[in-house]
């Protein structure tokens, strides 16, 4: 691994990849491929690709139903995403960062031309070769999560097999994300497996939770399907018991501010934020964007929001950047060492 740059700091462990795409770029691409869009310029794509006011969870899947059918089945734009991200997250001052995305969901051909469709692995393997190419040029170290989708469990059991394969290549672990929750469903069953497959395979583990659905999600993340990390968790709250029990247990959650109000998953009034539950209490959570450019926002942004609404301070904040590069899925000689440039940046 190449030596961190002494001019970034930052760690960010929640950022979908396919939430971070350059509005420029999906016109780009679209245009290349002849696909129709529901506007022509970068300005007037914006308000189809994004939320600029608080809303529902399914807005934010309404703009990624006109992004992902640009994206999917093109290998030029897939490679390309990657590297733009390492890019965007360099200017940011980001040290290290973790993308996740659904391979399947970039599969899909839509220009009509056969034989190019790549596969699922094959996505992966673009993916991985832009982030390292981005990684290279822009001095940064950046990672993968391979997301299971809970609507479709046929595809669980091939993404476990895909961190394994492509774990010395770049990916570090597996996620859980999508719109419906699966609680005690028979579809929930293949993802329950998938995840004890992974822990037995050690394969690294986060799953969103506690964002959509109550506090019996997160418990069947952590006790069912062995997370090592959360996505979100807000309402972990519900439950006061399992609270103190993942709170004593360090468990770490990924707090998104500003998607937390523009998504509802939580209520709009600042004052009654989960995560100033979570501060109040030293509990272990770091800050993220979760989808950047779906939310008109980045990590720069979610700490200037924090403080404004919040009010966390700089020593807060640190200690949350010193989090996430504890609970990053680097092996663990590479996370000692990200974890000591955080703290020799950020000072005592």
């Amino acid at each position: 691994m190449a030596e961190f740059d002494p001019s970034k700091k930052w760690v960010e462990l929640h950022l979908h990849l396919d939430g971070a795409v350059r509005t420029e770029t999906l016109l780009e691409v679209a245009r290349r491929r002849g696909l129709s869009l529901p506007a022509d310029t970068v300005d007037d794509l914006v308000p189809h690709v994004s939320m600029n006011n608080p809303g529902h969870i399914d807005d934010m899947f309404h703009a990624f139903h006109t992004l992902i059918p640009v994206l999917s089945g093109d290998h030029a734009a897939i490679r390309r995403i990657a590297y733009e991200l390492c890019e965007d997250q360099a200017q940011q001052g980001v040290v290290y960062f973790e993308a996740r995305y659904c391979p399947h969901l970039l599969t899909s051909n839509l220009t009509g031309e056969s034989g190019d469709d790549p596969t699922a692995a094959e996505v992966v393997e673009l993916v991985n070769a832009g982030l390292q190419q981005g990684s290279k040029d822009y001095n940064i170290q950046a990672r993968s999560l391979l997301c299971a989708i809970r609507e479709h469990p046929e595809w669980s059991h091939e993404m476990v097999e895909l961190c394994g394969k492509y774990s010395s290549d770049g990916v570090v672990g597996l996620d859980l994300a999508g719109g419906k929750v699966g609680y005690k469903e028979d579809a929930n069953l293949p993802h329950i497996k998938a995840f004890q497959d992974a822990q037995r395979l050690g394969v690294h583990r986060t799953i969103h939770a506690g964002e959509v659905g109550g506090p019996e999600i997160v418990e069947e993340a952590v006790t069912e399907m062995h997370a090592e990390r959360i996505g979100h968790g807000y309402h972990v709250l519900d439950d006061e018991d399992l609270y103190q029990r993942l709170k004593k247990e360090g468990m770490h959650f990924e707090v998104c501010p500003v998607s937390s109000y523009m998504t509802g998953a939580v209520q709009t009034d600042f004052k009654q934020h989960p995560a100033k539950r979570f501060a109040q209490d030293g509990a272990n959570f770091s800050l993220s964007s979760d989808d950047p450019r779906v939310f008109l926002t980045s990590l720069t942004r979610e700490r200037k929001f924090v403080k404004e609404n919040w009010g966390f301070d700089d020593a807060l904040i640190s200690t949350l950047n010193l989090n996430a590069a504890r609970a990053c899925f680097l092996p663990e000689a590479d996370k000692a060492r990200l974890v000591s440039h955080v703290q020799m940046l950020q000072g005592p």
